[in-house]
């Protein structure tokens, strides 16, 4: 089956023929894992300096924590978390290709101006109403996610009859609006761990491939989640392992992009797993 190869990264062809890794910049006080490590400007830098030396296609950065539980905070705030450092980061590595992680029109519409390439969102369009329509007038790349509830409520008992039937019709049916609207560019995330519990994150990362159905690129972005640290009993800190693990299968299952924090893990997966298939040609 057919699936799109490129993203067009304001005027620069991302090939996702070969699984790529983007590496995460939370710029939040409070995110699961790394919450409050990359403050600091020059940390910061330096994070990112890394990132691309340990082969990062893609940075992704984010302004306001998405973890269970956490809470939504004010625009203005957001905006003066993400905007600044995104700018920054676009004058010191201008080869970069950076992608904001925000569901708010404004935080993206400022964000591209500033110099990131892609809109990654967590709410699938549903928490402003006008990201979409900004999205398709910047005419950037747009990573749809599938989310149940919020992060504020999403992880209480959340429920399907059939998980892998609602997804594939969420994402149907959000498509169908994103492609009207004109927007070109869109790569698929199954949302693992967004109003999922243990046994929906493994029914979709073992059926990952079924959504290349939709003939779009799928990111999995899995990195210390809780969906590794509960299976293994261990703390994020400690997940390392766990998430080299399932990054693995989700090559297996099409995976084009990997959403990490450890970045030279990732980049290692990808060349054992090129190997790997390589010599089942």
């Amino acid at each position: 089956m057919y699936v799109q190869q490129t993203i067009n990264c304001k005027g620069v062809l991302l090939d996702l023929s070969t699984p790529v890794v983007m590496g995460v910049l939370n710029l939040t006080p409070d995110s699961f894992f790394d919450g409050g490590k990359w403050l600091d400007d020059a940390n910061c830098l330096n994070q990112v300096e890394k990132m691309l030396k340990e082969g990062a296609s893609i940075i992704d950065i984010g302004g306001m924590s998405s973890r269970p539980g956490a809470e939504t905070i004010a625009e203005t705030v957001e905006l003066n978390r993400v905007v600044p450092v995104i700018r920054q980061i676009a004058a010191s590595f201008p080869e970069i290709i950076l992608s904001v992680d925000t569901w708010r029109s404004k935080v993206a519409k400022e964000a591209i101006g500033a110099g990131a390439h892609i809109v990654n969102d967590i709410s699938g369009g549903d928490f402003d109403p006008q990201l979409w329509a900004t999205v398709a007038a910047l005419q950037v790349p747009y990573i749809l996610m599938h989310i149940q509830g919020a992060p504020e409520n999403m992880q209480v008992q959340p429920h399907y009859e059939d998980i892998l039937t609602e997804m594939t019709d969420y994402f149907i049916t959000k498509l169908a609006v994103l492609k009207n609207l004109g927007v070109r560019d869109i790569v698929l995330d199954p949302g693992f761990g967004f109003g999922k519990t243990l046994t929906h994150n493994y029914r979709i990362l073992a059926n990952l491939k079924a959504f290349e159905l939709l003939g779009l690129p799928i990111l999995a972005g899995m990195s210390r989640k809780s969906m590794i640290c509960k299976a293994l009993n261990l703390t994020p800190d400690a997940a390392l392992n766990g998430t080299t693990a399932a990054n693995m299968l989700a090559l297996e299952q099409g995976a084009r992009i990997l959403r990490v924090h450890d970045v030279k893990e990732a980049s290692e997966a990808i060349k054992i797993w090129k190997l790997y298939r390589n010599e089942l040609l």
